[in-house]
């Protein structure tokens, strides 16, 4: 499950692009790390929301293809994001966690925390099991 997750994380090229890192999977759960750089910031310096909402949506993703079958891919059918305060931590931290893991539908939440421990986003994110074939 983890080499499976590994694998389809490193051609995430949009991932590749943000700098972020996969840091943690276990069943039911993927962190996801990524440095502030100027390139990733809005017009007040501050990390775009965007970028704070693919992070957690990934690592919502991941998380719900931990507790898929083997043959199995996901897909995000919805998620509601929370923008807690500023980001302007120098290292993120997106933390994917299950909730609910349905046949079909997974339900998960993420918690976007800055390097001092900073709780800055969360996302709920309803996750689809595409079978394979």
């Amino acid at each position: 499950m983890e080499e499976r997750v590994k694998s389809s994380f490193e051609q995430q090229q949009f991932m590749t692009t943000l700098g972020a890192k996969l840091a943690l999977v276990t069943e039911g759960q993927v962190v996801i790390t990524c440095q502030k750089r100027p390139e990733l910031t809005q017009q007040n310096g501050f990390v775009h929301a965007g970028v704070l909402t693919s992070l957690m949506d990934v690592a919502c993703g991941y998380a719900a293809l931990t507790v898929m079958p083997a043959d199995a891919d996901v897909l995000s059918v919805e998620f509601k994001t929370n923008l807690l305060r500023p980001a302007v931590a120098s290292e993120l931290k997106a933390i994917g966690t299950v909730v609910k893991a349905g046949k079909t539908l997974v339900f998960c939440e993420a918690k976007l925390i800055g390097n001092d421990d900073t709780l800055i986003a969360t996302m709920q994110a309803t996750m689809f099991c595409v079978k394979n074939e």
